[in-house]
């Protein structure tokens, strides 16, 4: 970790690339991993329980949970970046307005996603997959989680950005960190000791909501401590003072950012749609999948998340070397932790996916039968792991140069072209064994683009 005397412009500006990369991206990896946990401690506990129905509920939810790392990037990442530019050109009080005014963004999108999904609840979760045999626990989950969690969870994942943009990556990741620890113990005490059986998705919700409010309270409590360091303000008149330009800026990159989780939701919901087509125990093992191949991906995230305060600082205080060799460290970074993960997946397909389902409840048939094509899923899932990382790293180094177009167009053809069509085409020929394989087919023929796409605007920067 960098020194206490080593100012936040120095982190960004003159500490050796790998150093600063490592001291910015290692807390950042740490929260996305336990940060992880929100979800995948849920899907652990109530695997325990042998229910594929109310895994496969799970499943459906994802999505909606998804989402809302979506809409907190609009403001997180749109003004975290921002903020970042801007500290980089020396303009506080510019980046001051900027934070508040994603501070009350935040806030307003998180309410309106609340109200959206409380008056749409049940047809939603039918189009996602839901059948009659999941819809039940489904609801109850979406209702604590979304409809009353949304605003904790949306903001405090907002608040993470900003901090980590100005250079306090360790309050960040220890302020979401706290949430995912505290869920480890209150998913059991919910759902086993306080509320009866047959409950035990309500618990889960119930336990992972109250993590939230707890992990929103105390990053708001950083966010007023960094305030006295860093360009940070929550005051409704910073936010109303902020400049027509710094408000394009903000959506220039955050609308991107948002889009390109949206995207992806929209693949998620294509494949739950797809899976519950065949069963709900092909929807209940692409759901464990789609929760252990999160891991590799929680950590390159957290690279790249890392790196883009440092590129986008550089990019505009004009060291395009530094800003280079930041973004080469991390490629490199992240395909390493990629080819290693592969390796993993395919010796411990099996026995990863038993970690979410029990085998010793009331029905081990139909649980066996889930895990089998859990770990048939995962062993061809998870060979998309280095192409993903390509696509992640681009887009998050175009977001620091706040290349929104060219983040829009690369969410559009990675998703929209390459992934969604995969799954549809491969899936009519070869079944379920053909939509698991248009993950790898699709984000490498989306990486090829990525790779070319960032070659040419680094190039047209340098002309």
């Amino acid at each position: 970790m960098a020194s206490k005397n080593i100012s936040k412009d120095d982190l960004f500006a003159k500490v050796p690339v790998a150093q600063a990369l490592f001291t910015m991206a290692v807390p950042t990896i740490i929260s996305q991993i336990i940060n992880l946990i929100y979800n995948v401690v849920d899907a652990f506990f109530i695997g325990r329980t042998g229910n594929s129905y109310m895994m496969a509920a799970t499943s459906v939810t994802l999505t909606m949970v998804m989402m809302t790392v979506a809409l907190s990037n609009l403001f997180g990442i749109g003004g975290g970046s921002q903020v970042a530019r801007l500290m980089g050109r020396k303009k506080e009080n510019d980046a001051k307005c900027v934070s508040a005014f994603s501070f009350y963004g935040a806030i307003c999108i998180a309410l309106l996603y609340s109200l959206l999904v409380f008056i749409f609840l049940d047809p939603l979760l039918r189009t996602l997959g839901a059948s009659d045999a999941t819809i039940g626990y489904a609801h109850n989950y979406a209702l604590i989680v979304i409809v009353l969690g949304s605003l904790p969870s949306i903001l405090s994942q907002a608040l993470a950005h900003l901090l980590r943009n100005t250079g306090f990556s360790s309050k960040a990741s220890f302020g979401l960190s706290m949430g995912g620890i505290l869920n480890c113990f209150l998913d059991p005490l919910f759902m086993f000791v306080i509320l009866p059986k047959g409950n035990e998705v309500t618990g889960a919700a119930i336990a992972t909501t109250i993590s939230n409010v707890i992990s929103c309270l105390y990053l708001l409590y950083a966010f007023m401590n960094a305030k006295k360091e860093a360009p940070l303000s929550y005051r409704f008149t910073d936010a109303g003072k902020i400049s027509s330009d710094n408000i394009r800026a903000v959506f220039t990159v955050g609308v991107p950012s948002a889009l390109l989780t949206g995207l992806f939701d929209l693949a998620n919901i294509c494949v739950n749609i797809i899976a519950s087509s065949h069963s709900d125990l092909v929807l209940a093992g692409m759901g464990i999948v789609m929760k252990v191949e999160r891991i590799p991906n929680a950590i390159n995230i957290g690279i790249c998340q890392g790196m883009l305060p440092i590129v986008a600082y550089n990019y505009s205080s004009g060291n395009r070397k530094r800003m280079k060799d930041t973004i080469n460290t991390a490629r490199l970074s992240g395909l390493i932790i990629s080819f290693l993960s592969i390796i993993f997946f395919q010796i411990f397909a099996n026995d990863a996916a038993k970690l979410f389902l029990s085998t010793k409840g009331s029905d081990a048939e139909t649980a066996l039968k889930t895990i089998g094509y859990a770990a048939l899923f995962l062993r061809i899932r998870c060979l998309a792991s280095p192409v993903q990382l390509l696509n992640y790293h681009t887009s998050y180094c175009m977001q620091a140069m706040g290349k929104g177009k060219e983040t829009l167009l690369h969410a559009f053809v990675r998703e929209l072209l390459m992934y969604i069509p995969m799954m549809f085409i491969l899936d009519r020929l070869f079944g379920e064994t053909g939509l698991a394989c248009a993950l790898p087919v699709g984000e490498g023929l989306a990486a090829i683009f990525a790779l070319y796409l960032l070659h040419r605007t680094i190039q047209s920067e340098n002309a």
